[in-house]
């Protein structure tokens, strides 16, 4: 028994020491490359982890026309099915998983940082679960991933998560047969309000960079009914 014992732990010992020579050399290739510093100035991203990012992505600064095309392959961007009145915005199946992994593990050593912890707390704050929040914020440090990249310059965490003057809880009144529209949302689209009674309003707690207006049907754009907070 005991030295079937000491058989296993010098297997063990062995597997612990060639994961310490991979870590090593990863680290290594990693520092030699030349965006190290842009990729580990990322909340959230050190040496190890930024490297299975770059590993995912490439180093081709053309390998992805956009930033959307970075969070579709990472499965960050959400999917929007529309036809007719009928709109559903849902998480994307297709992605790197490896790419999504490291992503995973990188939000959550993100949120230990104050902007995006907020980013995060906003979103769920505002009805989205805890899965949908996570992704969001990691669609989010993608696309600031993708412009620093591109420029050439260090993560902002103060500017990239900026919070813009319309912020917080709005609340629109409307009318009958009236649809409510989210400009400029990443989940995208519009929200049928058929069912408002005149004089009635819908409330929501929006993403600040949400604009929500209503638009009473069959009547012109000088008619839209502001919204206001």
């Amino acid at each position: 028994m005991g030295h079937q014992t000491l058989a296993l732990i010098q297997q063990l010992d062995a597997a612990c020491n060639s994961v310490d020579e991979l870590a090593a050399a990863t680290e290594d290739a990693f520092l030699a490359h030349p965006d190290p510093d842009i990729i580990t100035s990322f909340p959230g991203l050190s040496v190890l982890s930024g490297a299975c990012v770059l590993a995912e992505i490439g180093d081709d600064r053309d390998r992805f026309a956009d930033a959307r095309a970075m969070k579709a392959y990472a499965g960050a961007a959400p999917v929007t099915r529309a036809s007719g009145r009928s709109h559903v915005v849902v998480a994307r199946t297709v992605e790197n998983q490896r790419l999504a992994a490291a992503g995973h593990m990188w939000t959550f050593a993100a949120l230990r940082s104050a902007e995006p912890r907020a980013h995060y707390d906003r979103r769920h704050d505002g009805g989205e679960r805890h899965t949908a929040a996570l992704r969001n914020l990691f669609n989010k440090l993608l696309g600031c991933l993708y412009h620093c990249l591109r420029t050439d310059t260090f993560c902002n965490p103060g500017r990239a998560f900026r919070q813009p003057r319309h912020a917080g809880r709005m609340t629109v009144h409307g009318i009958a047969g009236a649809t409510v529209k989210r400009s400029a949302d990443p989940r995208a689209g519009e929200v049928c309000a058929d069912d408002l009674k005149r004089g009635g309003c819908v409330t929501a707690y929006m993403d600040p960079a949400v604009i929500l207006q209503a638009v009473p049907a069959q009547q012109s754009a000088r008619s839209r009914v502001p919204a206001h907070g």
